[in-house]
């Protein structure tokens, strides 16, 4: 009952209640990402959904324009408190998570949830029945604002490993589990955990 009702209703709600603080943060943010080069205030990112589907993901821009896309060797998204792509106004949005903020427009859209797996990359030439198995039970949920291994252990685990818990999460789903992930995110960004991979790059 809480899966398939109760939990959407939570998302509704809270979607409701932050969307004027998403709107402030929005144009305070605006001005100070367009002005810095010119471009567009919003990165709409393709990513995997429930079931696998895509769908367009809202994040303020916190990359300069054109930036290429860097990999880490797990094949999962580079990021780096060195990472030279990354505007300055981009770099104070990603150490608050003010920059994931707009998906709350993707929680009231229905795209997303406030408490499940991040969202992943969306490649089109994959099927979810040749995934393996946890990668395949990570998609049985929707995505989340933050997860269980988001608040956790956020970048400080390999793509795999973040499978792992985001399918350990999908099998024990549970309003409490939900509880704790949602006081556990607040103590992860507070203390700044385990924002950045460096992977990849090396000052």
């Amino acid at each position: 009952m809480y899966v398939h009702f109760f939990k959407r209703v939570i998302d509704i709600i809270i979607g409701l209640v932050a969307l004027p603080f998403i709107l402030l943060i929005i144009i305070c943010c605006a001005p100070f990402i367009y002005f810095t080069d010119r471009g567009p205030i919003f990165y709409n990112a393709t990513r995997a959904g429930k079931d696998y589907k895509p769908f367009k993901m809202f994040k303020l821009r916190s990359m300069y324009v054109n930036s290429p896309d860097l990999k880490n060797p797990d094949g999962s998204t580079f990021n780096s408190v060195y990472d030279p792509r990354v505007t300055p106004i981009g770099h104070f949005m990603r150490k608050t998570s003010l920059d994931e903020f707009p998906q709350f427009i993707n929680i009231l859209i229905g795209d997303m949830s406030f408490i499940g797996p991040r969202p992943k990359l969306y490649d089109k030439n994959l099927k979810l029945e040749n995934m393996a198995p946890d990668y395949r039970k990570s998609y049985l949920v929707k995505p989340g604002i933050t997860g269980y291994a988001q608040a956790f252990f956020r970048n400080s685990v390999t793509q795999d490993e973040k499978f792992h818990w985001d399918a350990y999460y999908a099998e024990r789903i549970s309003f409490w589990m939900d509880v704790k992930i949602i006081f556990q995110t607040f103590y992860s960004v507070i203390a700044r955990k385990n924002i950045n991979t460096e992977q990849s790059y090396n000052k």
